[in-house]
C-alpha cells in the first residue's frame, strides 16, 4: 500500500494589535485530531506531523513565509 496524506490549512484573520498564529495551529491541530479519531479504526498506525506556520503578516515581528 502506498502512503496517503491530507493537507489542513487555516486561515485566521484579526483587526487587534496581537497576533493569532497560535488560533490558526490550533485549528489546525483540532482538525488533524477530529480526521485521526474518525479514522484510526481503519489504520492504527497513522500519525499526525508537520504542522506549521506557513505564512503571517502584521504584528510586532512582521511579515513571515515559510521557505
Amino acid at each position: 500500500q502506498g502512503l496517503c496524506s491530507i493537507t489542513i490549512t487555516a486561515t485566521a484573520k484579526t483587526t487587534g494589535p496581537t497576533g493569532v498564529e497560535m488560533e490558526a495551529i490550533t485549528a489546525v491541530s483540532i482538525a488533524a485530531l477530529t480526521i485521526y479519531d474518525m479514522c484510526k479504526a481503519v489504520d492504527k498506525g497513522m500519525g499526525v506531523t508537520d504542522v506549521y506556520l506557513l505564512a503571517k503578516s502584521g504584528g510586532k515581528s512582521g511579515t513571515y513565509t515559510r521557505v
